[in-house]
Parts: structure tokens; C-alpha cells; sequence
């Protein structure tokens, strides 16, 4: 499984799954090889982070009327590079600055 092809799969899983919470601006984060891995090992796991912004992370109408950005939420997707199969969505800690 080349990147964008694990990314195209990332996406489409997110979105499958959060389908019901109406959530948009889904984008690419990040990506990350497993590093206990060789390029080209098939046992190999793609760690992509997915950003997406739901309806209720906006700031209230007021917020909303002054464009002012909505939160948004980070997820990692382990994907199989053997099959591109999804093993796992869990949540992205962001750093507290």
C-alpha cells in the first residue's frame, strides 16, 4: 500500500464512522511509518492522523457569526500496509502549550 492510498483509506474510514455526528473539514495531520518496521515490510502499519471539526466544537453563535474557527479533533488510524485494513482509530493528545 503506497501513502496516498493509506491516506485515501484513513479518510474514508473517519468519516464512515463519524458519520452520524455531522462532522466536516476532514484533512490529512499527519503521517507516520511504524519505525519498528523496514520500508517495504509487509507487516508494516501506517499511524495517519485525521483532524475533523463537529458542529458543536464551534464557539457559540456568536462565534459562528464572527468566523471565529471551531476546535477540532484529532484521531490516529493504524492501517495494515499488507491489506490496508483499519486495526485501530484512537485519539491524538495534543501537546498543552
Amino acid at each position: 500500500m503506497d501513502l496516498k492510498q493509506a491516506v485515501v483509506v484513513a479518510k474514508k474510514h473517519i468519516s464512515d464512522l463519524f458519520a452520524g455526528e455531522d462532522i466536516d473539514n476532514i484533512g490529512l495531520e499527519e503521517i507516520l511509518p511504524d519505525p519498528n518496521y523496514e520500508e517495504g515490510d509487509p507487516d508494516r502499519v501506517w499511524h495517519i492522523t485525521i483532524g475533523f471539526s463537529r458542529k458543536w466544537d464551534a464557539q457559540g453563535a456568536l462565534g459562528i457569526a464572527a468566523g471565529l474557527p471551531r476546535s477540532r479533533t484529532y484521531k490516529i488510524v493504524d492501517i495494515s500496509d499488507r491489506d490496508g485494513k483499519v486495526l485501530s482509530v484512537r485519539n491524538r493528545e495534543m501537546a498543552n502549550h
